[in-house]
This record gives structure tokens, sequence and C-alpha cells, in this order.
């Protein structure tokens, strides 16, 4: 599953008008705070430390030879071509392709609103085939997971976005999404004009509320003052929120009406309808799970994405699949987050270059523990 115009000398200017936000970014719980009127500037926080600078690493330099493995990727709805999540684990295994020598991959995708059993039946066929690991992309996989991988003993199974099956041959691979997410959070507060941003998020899932709740505190950490528009395209169970662009279209439209100018969305392939509508309307955009500026399926309004919030999914995929080929599983992270960059932002297009300084401070914030990010909203 699952914004734009601030020169450095303006914002100096404008941090002087008020009063540091909370380092936390929970204090205030109105989203509607503020006026939403054309300042100068929307920051109101004063500029956070200077990250230290980051040590290269080369742990990865040893070669490992993955030939010997059947990856089968079972998507979520949107598949290989979704333009954020789905395309994003299908990067993972393609670099495995490339990196590790794996020669078998199968790829196989899950129709909108399809059933227990239907997805079940997914991961059998592909276990029964011979595939290991059988990589479900998805927590909409949890159930089918929990019911087929103990009739196959011997397969490897991994699992994004869920934690909660537990049985010795299955591999969660979860994130910080609240993490990545307030940094566009703090993204959007300074590159508002208008002090107005929106979130459209695709299904109104635990999951999808961490993006939520992110977004929010870092709008709330950078700006005391923000407005934020904040809704689902679908409740909870209708997963056609993650692949209806038409909806997405009218939802942050209907955002810019009300005076947003930049939008995050969470919402998958509905991102696109996202991004359209911003380029209709004169407003700027966040992407998420993969850079979005760099996605040929968006081409179109590329010129509207001021950057993504980076869910490495292709990071977590490809890392579990050079950790079973080295039969070393215990060498991967409890949970992908800042820290081993499992979440992050991209900077294609140069949009944000000149508040990088800031979201790496806040980021470095974040790894120390100095500001812990909630993952439930707080509105």
């Amino acid at each position: 599953m699952r914004g734009t115009a601030l020169t450095a000398a303006a914002m100096a200017g404008a941090l002087v008008l008020a009063g540091c936000a909370k380092d936390s970014g929970a204090g205030n719980n109105n989203n509607n705070a503020g006026s939403g009127d054309q300042s100068a500037s929307c920051v109101t926080a004063q500029k956070p430390p200077a990250a230290a600078a980051a040590s290269s690493s080369s742990a990865q330099a040893e070669k490992v030879d993955g030939s010997k493995l059947k990856v089968a990727l079972a998507f979520d709805v949107g598949g290989r071509g979704d333009a954020s999540f789905n395309d994003s684990a299908a990067a993972g295994t393609d670099k495995a392709k490339s990196e590790l020598g794996v020669a078998t991959v199968s790829e196989s995708t899950a129709a909108t609103s399809e059933d227990e059993a239907a997805k079940s039946q997914r991961l059998d066929q592909l276990a029964a085939q011979g595939f290991s690991p059988v990589i479900a992309v998805g927590f909409a996989y949890a159930k089918a997971v929990a019911a087929i991988a103990p009739k196959f003993p011997n397969t490897q199974f991994a699992i994004v976005d869920d934690d909660s099956v537990k049985a010795p041959n299955v591999t969660s691979l979860v994130f910080a999404e609240e993490q990545g997410s307030f940094l566009a959070g703090v993204a959007a507060a300074y590159k508002s004009k208008k002090c107005h941003v929106g979130f459209v998020g695709g299904v109104n899932t635990p999951l999808i509320q961490k993006f939520e709740a992110g977004f929010l505190q870092g709008v709330k950490a950078a700006s005391s003052k923000a407005v934020i528009e904040d809704e689902y395209l679908t409740p909870a169970g209708d997963f056609s929120g993650f692949q209806d662009p038409a909806k997405g279209n009218v939802k942050a439209a209907a955002q810019i009406a009300k005076g947003a100018d930049v939008v995050y969305h969470a919402a998958g392939a509905s991102g696109k309808g996202v991004f359209e509508a911003a380029k209709s309307n004169n407003a700027l955009a966040i992407g998420v799970d993969s850079d979005q500026y760099n996605q040929k399926t968006v081409e179109a309004s590329k010129d509207v994405i001021i950057t993504s919030m980076l869910k490495r999914v292709d990071v977590a995929v490809f890392d579990y699949l050079r950790a079973l080929a080295k039969g070393d599983l215990t060498s991967l992270p409890k949970r992908f987050d800042l820290k081993v960059d499992g979440v992050g932002y991209a900077t294609s297009g140069g949009k944000i270059d000149d508040i990088k300084d800031v979201l790496d401070g806040y980021k470095a914030q974040i790894i120390s523990g100095a500001i812990t990010v909630s993952d439930k909203p707080q509105k």
C-alpha cells in the first residue's frame, strides 16, 4: 500500500517570528490551528541542530550467491507498475537478480476485493510449485500466510507490513512509516505558501494511520499555525482505496479547493490521481513508498512532486533475499527505520535541496531519540 517556494533568505527572516514548537511535534492536537493566511513563512519552529556527517559503511560488500533461490512475489492489488508499494518490492527482486544472481522469480497479483480463499490459494500454489521464498507483499496476506506456511515447513515465507504471523519459516518485514512521514510533514510545512496542507490516505487501516500520524506530527513540529486537511478514500476493509486514481483526484482536488497547497498521499496507485489534481490546481504533492518523481507511470505530473517518503520495501526485500542466501536471517533488523535507511525521503528534482539540512536535522533527532514519533494520529 500503501509541496515549494521558500528561499533560504525568506525562511531565515521568518523563523524569528515565533517560538519553538515542541520537539516531539505532538503538542497541538488541533489540525486547524492557524488561519491559513499567506504569510511570509509557515514555519514557527527553530531550525533543528545540524546532523553529524554520516559515516560510510561497506558491511554488505561480501559477495553472496543467490542463484539457488526460487523467488515468488505475491503482490497486493496494483501489482508491478503501481508506481508505489508493489513497484518497490519488485525493485528489490530486480536488484537481487543483478547482484545476487537470482535467476527464478515468479510474480502474481491480487485482484481488487478478492477474498481470503483466493490469497491462500495463490500462496499454496506458489509453495507447491517449489518456490522458496514466497514473499507476500502487504498486510492483506496475513491470514493467508498464517494458514499456508505451516503446510510447507521447508518453504521460507516473508510478509511485508505485518508481524502478527509467528512461525519459524515466516519472516516479517516491517517499517517505521511514521518516522519517514514525519519528515514529509516537515517538508510540507516548509514548502507551503498558504500554511495549509493535506493528507490523503488510501484505506483507513492501522498501517496507513502510521503515515498519517507521522505526517501530522511533522507538520506540527515545524509549524504551530498550519491548517491540515486529513482524509481517507475508503474505510477499513475496502481496499479499492489503493487502486482508484479517480477518487484520489477528487479527494485531493477538494482539499486544494479548501486551501491546501501541498498534499501528501499514502494511497498506492490512487496517488496518481492526487498528483494529477495537484498539477491541475497549481498545488504541490509529496509521493510515497518509491521515489515517485522518477516513476514512469506518473511522469506527466512529476513537476509537482517535491519529494517522496521513501518506504524502502526494495531494501527490505533485497536484504531478506541476501540474508536467506547467506543462511543468516538473524542479520535482518527487527524494523526498517530511519537508522537503517528503511525509510527516508527523496531529493530527485532538487525541489527540497534548500531544506535538506532541516530534514536531516530532524532525522538525526529521531534516530537519537530526542524526538519520538507516534504511530497513532494525534488530532
